[in-house]
């Protein structure tokens, strides 16, 4: 949690600045580079409108940076894992293993440790231990993929807000103006179609992050899984040398 909150609180310091520069920029008659020509389209698609996509933006990144930095730290590698509980087994049987487990991070080390703990009662136990406990780590791992996904709709649905709003502009000043001439309906055909494309560059950006990490996530739990069946293995193993 305190992960996630210092990354929304460095992307809102960004956009702050990002927003003083566009003010500054704005008042400047000078040649439009990119970085600038963004900027003006910012504006020109009103700040009233821009404003909610563009924060859909950043915490839909922060959510993605703190989940891709969560899963990198509960990668594991499991073949050493599953080396030094087996060591440790030969070694000093159960309560060896569990150190090892113990001090090792990752959801993988932590089903490991459940397991061991059922594996005085059975093999059976220590089947179901790893099945209920590899359930709530599957749910850990995707805790917060549900804001991105909210972020992911919730950003072109702005724009296309925006978008209503300018044709509605549009046809007001048609309706005052009593002609529809392009430069009577400029004005709220720009507004409509800058806050769409701003939509859909936020729903597009997010959907690659949220397809990242659940791709990431898949990897993970199948690890889970191979490394759980793998435990069950060196247990029997270890019960029937005993």
């Amino acid at each position: 949690m305190k992960k996630l909150v210092s990354i929304i609180a460095f992307l809102g310091v960004m956009t702050f600045s990002a927003a003083q520069a566009i003010a500054q920029d704005a008042t400047e008659p000078v040649e439009q580079s990119f970085h600038q020509g963004i900027k003006n389209k910012f504006i020109e698609g009103g700040v009233g409108y821009m404003w909610p996509i563009l924060i859909c933006l950043i915490l839909g990144l922060a959510v993605a940076i703190e989940r891709i930095i969560t899963l990198n730290l509960a990668t594991t590698n499991t073949k050493k894992l599953l080396s030094k509980v087996e060591d440790a087994l030969a070694k000093g049987g159960i309560e060896a293993a569990k150190d090892v487990t113990k001090n090792t991070k990752g959801p993988v080390a932590s089903i490991f440790t459940q397991g061991l703990m059922r594996a005085p009662e059975g093999i059976d136990m220590v089947e179901k231990s790893i099945v209920s406990y590899g359930g709530v780590e599957m749910a850990r791992l995707e805790r917060g993929l549900i804001w991105i996904s909210l972020f992911i709709s919730l950003g072109p649905m702005l724009g296309f807000f925006g978008t209503v709003i300018g044709m509605v502009q549009a046809f007001d000043a048609i309706e005052a103006a009593g002609d529809i001439s392009p430069n009577v309906v400029a004005g709220g055909m720009k507004v409509a179609l800058i806050t769409t494309v701003g939509g859909l560059i936020v729903g597009m950006i997010l959907q690659v992050f949220y397809n990242y990490l659940v791709s990431k996530i898949d990897s993970l739990v199948n690890n889970m899984e191979d490394a759980s069946i793998s435990l069950i293995d060196i247990l029997v193993k270890h019960k029937l040398s005993k």
